[in-house]
């Protein structure tokens, strides 16, 4: 990182001017391949991402090799709070959705400017947090609400934290994010471009509507929302 410019990311654009020269010098920019593997599960994370662009998918994998997606994370936070305040080794597997750019910064630089700043400290909990209420909203919205209310809230999230309206989305990684049947998602999907909701073919979405999205979501979009609203927002 060159001179005191500040990454167009929302932890790092959040701290002091004091906080962020504790982790300047230290922090590069990498590229976010679609698909590229951050960390399986099992493995010790030993770098912080900042994503600018994009969007990290956190997926947990069961025995009989499905793929299901438990929280996203993109251009408002950070990968890597839980290893931070904790064990360092990854709980699931963190796979780039959506391709970007990130800022990295070696997991024990980090923790050591953490030790230094309570501020950053409580912004990393709170973070953390955040990561966590997802986490709980999106195990019970795949427990109780139907396919449709389930992929609408995942392309509105998407949508959030990517900044982006046209998606690289296949069926396959659809049905991963929401924990469903491919064919249900197909399905789906054509439900919701027939309202002129999204724009579907070939694995390229574009979302042209999103208040319809909004309207077919379930409440757990805006429960999650409210949720980072409040533990990320404005003090």
């Amino acid at each position: 990182m060159e001179n005191n410019a500040r990454p167009s990311n929302g932890f790092l654009s959040a701290l002091s001017a004091d906080d962020f020269e504790l982790i300047r010098p230290h922090l590069r920019t990498m590229d976010l391949p679609p698909g590229a593997v951050l960390v399986e599960t099992g493995e010790t994370l030993r770098r912080a991402y900042f994503p600018h662009r994009g969007v990290i998918s956190l997926v947990v994998e069961l025995a009989k090799g499905e793929h299901v997606q438990v929280a996203m994370i993109g251009r408002d936070s950070l990968l890597g709070t839980l290893a931070i305040m904790g064990d360092a080794r990854a709980l699931n597997t963190a796979i780039v959705l959506v391709p970007g750019v990130a800022s990295v910064v070696d997991l024990d630089r980090l923790r050591m400017a953490a030790d230094e700043s309570s501020a950053m400290r409580t912004q990393l909990t709170r973070h953390g947090l955040a990561v966590y209420a997802q986490v709980q909203q999106t195990a019970g919205c795949n427990a109780a609400h139907p396919v449709e209310a389930r992929l609408s809230r995942c392309l509105l999230h998407t949508h959030d934290l990517s900044g982006e309206s046209r998606l690289l989305l296949t069926q396959e990684t659809m049905a991963q994010m929401i924990g469903a049947r491919r064919n249900s998602v197909s399905l789906v999907a054509n439900s919701l471009q027939q309202a002129n909701f999204i724009h579907y073919s070939r694995g390229h979405i574009q979302i042209t509507n999103l208040d319809g999205l909004r309207q077919t979501a379930c409440e757990c979009y805006a429960a999650v929302k409210a949720q980072y609203d409040r533990l990320l927002g404005p003090p």
